[in-house]
Order: structure tokens, then C-alpha cells, then sequence
């Protein structure tokens, strides 16, 4: 059986996508009938949504459980190991429905190649309460009992990838479980501090083994400090198991891939949190608000968080690639609607005329979706779209 294929829209972004049939425990998700070239697709590009197996889903609707436990205004989450951004993106979008802007993101990834993979998918996801980090989970202990709620999906022997990764196979062993299993421990332990008292931690992998699991969380809870969720019997008709802590998606009974989700609260009660709250920079380039009292971003330097709307260079603001994308972005520049053709040649990175538009930075859109801005001089235009997102591929049959 070969491996399915689904995305996630954007809900604030129109939810425009692929059709496809519903995800059962994802509102926004979509499994297509089949793959689609995604690279040629100009929605991808203005973050209208992204590609996601459907049972990575599931941990965002795990997530959603914990969001609805302890929500709140200001909530904090920290999304630990992060990259590619599928499960950030999910939990932006669930933040941003309960919450509206009042929330702080944190997602992290301690592989630096990965963590710029991941800033470009938030950029592209357009949400700016989203903060991207590359540290070790270990420096999160400083900011005792900063988060709310920590989502760890965590590195594994990754069983639940057999099927779409034959590497996955090669690298699979005994040693390598229980190299993971203490792995994952380790992470665990080192991030646990971060997560106040009364917080949910939600602990996810790829795998089917028990050591990297169940035996975990039961770890956890009993070495750390924290009470089990019982899990519930949800989907069984969709082939969800229930495990003893969590539960179990398997590749061949599910529509996606394998992937196994549990979650504990930490025990006592919780305190007065630490610390300033800071919030994501505003649009209009001014500094990011506060509220009191110790600084969440002591001693981490973010590879992104909040937009800018531009730099100012010999008394001209130049707009931030990103601000287009950026859900802040306040379409204060005129639009030049683009055909999928051009806006593929305009991702390309190929000359565009456009000798009826306005001149100056213009927003370029398709289908009413910003893509990001040009600077149209008549003859020519030059692009504002980052180099390193420029699609490679050929697009002269697109």
C-alpha cells in the first residue's frame, strides 16, 4: 500500500487548497487521491497551506485537547523539536482560533540546516506570534516554568516511517530503541523545568516501540513529576489504537503514516508565572509590548519572531519579504494580480513586466493571495522574494 498524501489549510488564509476527503481528527486537514506537483502550486508558496501526513495530525489534536483544558489569554507554548514546521503551523492555527493574538509560539529545532527550514515555513505560514529558536531543550531549563504547554515530538527509531522511508529500515535495530529510548529521556528531563506546574506536556514519536513510548511517559510521570491523561478510544473505526498511555496510529491501518501521541500534566500547583511575557514584534516596525515580571528571551537569540513591515534605507522603507505573507500585513500596497504563470515565473525568479501597474513596491498576488512585493520600475520589475525559496524547478510546462 503506498504511502497517502495530505495537507492542512490555512484557515486564515481562506482555507484554499487541494480538495480532498476530511481528516477525521483534524477540522483542516484534507487527504488528497493523489499527489499533486506542490512545488507548482502558487497557493503552497502564500502559505494557504501545508503538506502534512495525516497522522502527524493527530498530535495537534492531542494539542487541541490540552488547549482547551488550559486556555487562556497569554498562553505560552513551546513546540521543542519543530522542524519541518507541519506541527507548529497546526498549532498556530489552533492558538490563533481560541485565542486570537494572545498567545506567544515558541518552536524550536537544535539542527541549525533544519531550524532555516523551519523559519521558512512560519514565514510562509504567516503567523506572527510564532518565535523560531535553535537551541538545545536544555537551555529551556532557565525559564522555569515559562510554558504552558510543550509539545515534544521527538526524535525515534521511527518505525512508523517504514513505508515512505527505506532508510528508516536500514537505520532500525534494538541498540538504535534503546539509544533513542534514552534519548528521549534525556530531552525530556532537560526541558521538564520549563514546564510550570498544572502544564500539559504533549510527547509524540514516529515509532511503534513501547521503550520509546508508553514506557516513557510512564518514565516521566513517575521519575519527573506528572500524572498520565488517560487516553481516549477515539476513531477506532479510522484504525487509532488505544495504548496504555496514548494512542497508536499504524502505516496500513490508517490513512498516514505511523505515529504514536500521549500527554501528562505536571504535578503541583501552578504559580505566578515569570517573568516579562514578551510578545512578538508589530507590523508597523515598532518595538514589541511587554507585560511584567525575568525575560523569556534571556539568553536566546530567535532566528525570527514577529514581521517587520520593512527597513528603512536613504529615507525609504523597504518592505519585508515576509510581511506579504505575514497574517499582520495591513495591504497598504497596491496589488498587481497575477496569473499562475506568472506567478510561477515570479517564484522562478524570471523577469516580469508590468508597464500598467503602479510604480514603486507593489504586492504581487494570486488569487487574491499575496506572494510577497516587487519594486516596478515600468520597464522592469525587481523581485523581493528571498532567493533561498526560489523554485527550481522547470516551470515552462507548468
Amino acid at each position: 500500500m503506498s504511502p497517502s498524501v495530505a495537507i492542512r489549510v490555512n484557515p486564515f488564509k481562506g482555507g484554499a487548497g487541494p480538495e480532498g476527503t476530511p481528516v477525521p481528527w483534524s477540522r483542516h486537514g484534507r487527504v488528497l487521491a493523489e499527489r499533486p506537483v506542490f512545488t507548482l502550486d502558487p497557493l503552497l508558496h502564500a502559505g494557504c497551506y501545508y503538506v502534512q501526513d495525516s497522522s502527524a495530525m493527530y498530535v495537534g489534536h492531542i494539542f487541541r485537547k490540552a488547549l482547551a483544558a488550559l486556555k487562556a489569554p497569554g498562553l505560552r507554548v513551546l513546540d521543542l523539536c519543530a522542524a519541518p514546521g507541519g506541527k507548529t503551523t497546526d498549532l498556530a492555527a489552533s492558538l490563533r482560533e481560541a485565542l486570537g493574538d494572545e498567545f506567544l509560539l515558541v518552536a524550536n529545532e537544535v539542527m541549525r540546516d533544519r531550524s532555516r527550514i523551519l523559519s521558512d515555513n512560519v514565514a510562509i505560514w504567516g503567523d506572527p506570534n510564532v518565535m523560531v529558536t535553535s537551541v538545545d531543550p536544555a537551555a529551556f531549563a532557565q525559564f522555569a516554568g515559562a510554558f504552558d504547554i510543550i509539545v515534544a515530538d521527538v526524535p525515534c527509531s521511527g518505525e512508523g516511517m517504514f513505508r515512505k522511508d527505506p532508510r528508516a529500515v536500514e537505520e532500525w535495530s534494538e541498540q538504535n530503541v534503546q539509544l533513542c529510548a534514552a534519548r528521549q529521556k534525556r530531552i525530556l528531563a532537560d526541558v521538564w523545568p520549563a514546564l510550570r506546574p498544572g502544564g500539559i506536556l504533549v510527547y509524540s514519536t514516529c515509532t511503534y516501540e513501547e521503550a520509546e513510548n508508553d514506557d516513557n511517559l510512564e518514565w516521566m510521570a513517575a521519575e519527573l513529576g506528572g500524572s498520565i491523561i488517560p487516553p481516549e478510544d477515539e476513531f477506532p473505526q479510522f484504525g487509532v489504537r488505544l495504548t496504555r498511555c496514548g494512542n497508536l496510529l499504524r502505516a496500513g491501518e490508517v490513512p498516514g503514516e505511523g505515529q504514536w501521541v500521549g500527554a501528562l500534566v505536571k504535578d503541583g500547583l501552578a504559580g505566578p508565572r515569570p517573568a516579562r511575557f514578551v510578545t512578538p514584534g508589530r507590523a508597523d516596525g515598532r518595538k514589541a509590548r511587554t507585560s511584567t515580571p525575568g525575560d523569556l528571551l534571556l539568553g536566546i537569540r530567535p532566528l525570527r519572531y514577529g514581521v517587520p513591515s520593512g527597513t528603512l534605507k536613504g529615507g525609504k522603507l523597504i518592505p519585508d519579504p515576509d510581511y506579504a505573507l505575514s497574517l499582520a500585513y495591513k495591504g497598504e500596497y497596491p496589488v498587481i494580480d497575477l496569473t499562475r504563470q506568472q506567478a510561477l515565473e515570479y517564484l522562478h525568479h524570471d523577469p516580469l513586466r508590468f508597464p500598467d501597474a503602479p510604480r514603486g513596491f507593489c504586492c504581487v498576488a494570486f488569487e487574491g493571495h499575496p506572494l510577497g512585493f516587487v519594486n516596478n520600475l515600468g520597464n522592469r520589475c525587481n523581485t523581493l522574494h528571498p532567493l533561498a525559496r526560489r523554485i527550481l524547478m522547470n516551470i515552462t510546462e507548468a
